[in-house]
């Protein structure tokens, strides 16, 4: 399997690693989700509401490296 995406990412000079972009795209996809999580009142069935967050951010970082852009 090759993998065309750079092992680096330049921004003005600065080398980026992907797991920091990979990272942060996860985070704000995780955001969003616990927003329409407690908009809807869904989160009110997670137990642990820290734990909840982090597994969720855990799923679109797998996500992520799966099908978008491989670390």
């Amino acid at each position: 399997m090759s993998n065309n995406f750079p092992h680096e990412i330049i921004f003005n000079g600065v080398y980026f690693s992907p797991l920091l972009i990979v990272f942060m795209m996860a985070l704000m996809a995780s955001l969003l989700t616990t927003a329409i999580l407690n908009k809807l009142k869904i989160s009110q069935f997670i137990l642990h509401i820290p734990l909840g967050f982090l597994a969720i951010m855990t799923l679109y970082i797998v996500l992520i490296d799966t099908y978008f852009m491989k670390i």
